[in-house]
């Protein structure tokens, strides 16, 4: 039953032209690895000028042609790091945010408690992360920083923590409800979505899920619960 409901909702979103960015967080069918997704969309140039890149187990967007870039300031950061047992996902700087607080000492909630949603009026883009704390209390969690109905004056956190995953299954959030001359929030809770076996059929069956049009970049790591191992796999639209 909850895989029909994953399925239907993957119908769901490949009907939706906009969804934005967005995350899914979950376990492969056979129970050995958890597994993180990560897209970003476009549909301005500077917004589509962009590629995943790889350092080391870090990932970053980048500029695809650096003279076309207008304003760098919400489309170039780390959306993939890790530390120590904590790996963390995320569509902005807030990565940097709950890196630097669990080396600190901190938490996930703590970290992310000194963020609001990003400021690009009037569609107020929520902030979305995800982390996996190997062999934690939670197999992950994910949290929505966003407005009320895109008023700025009210801020939004929401936390959904998954103490035991589901394997073949993950839970998915992402930006935006729809698309929108004005994008709205997405609502709700985060919801059910397939995972596959392999890293690279998790790759091509999200990328051809999302609008063509409109899909920028995709990654997917997959850690091994028995050993901590990674592997992480990118796809982008444009290539040199």
């Amino acid at each position: 039953m909850l895989r029909e409901i994953a399925d239907k909702n993957a119908k769901r979103l490949k009907e939706n032209a906009y969804p934005g960015r967005g995350i899914v967080i979950g376990k492969t069918p056979d129970g050995s690895k958890l597994v993180q997704i990560y897209w970003i969309m476009g549909r301005s140039a500077n917004s589509r000028n962009r590629i995943f890149v790889r350092e080391n187990d870090f990932v970053r967007t980048k500029a695809f042609d650096e003279s076309k870039i207008t304003d760098p300031s919400l489309i170039i950061y780390y959306p993939l790091k890790v530390f120590d047992k904590y790996h963390i996902i995320s569509n902005g700087d807030q990565t940097d945010t709950v890196f630097d607080t669990l080396k600190a000492g901190g938490t996930f909630e703590e970290a992310l408690m000194t963020r609001e949603f990003e400021p690009d009026a009037p569609n107020f883009t929520p902030r979305i992360t995800g982390i996996i704390e190997l062999n934690g209390k939670n197999d992950y969690s994910l949290s929505i920083i966003k407005t009320q109905n895109n008023n700025p004056e009210i801020c939004i956190r929401n936390f959904y923590h998954y103490e035991k995953s589901i394997p073949g299954l993950g839970h998915c959030i992402h930006t935006y409800a729809m698309d929108g001359e004005v994008l709205p929030s997405f609502e709700g809770e985060p919801y059910l979505m397939p995972i596959y076996d392999s890293i690279d059929e998790n790759v091509e069956k999200y990328w051809n899920m999302l609008n063509q049009e409109n899909i920028i970049s995709l990654l997917v790591k997959t850690i091994e619960i028995s050993t901590g191992d990674v592997e992480i796999k990118i796809k982008n639209r444009h290539t040199s």
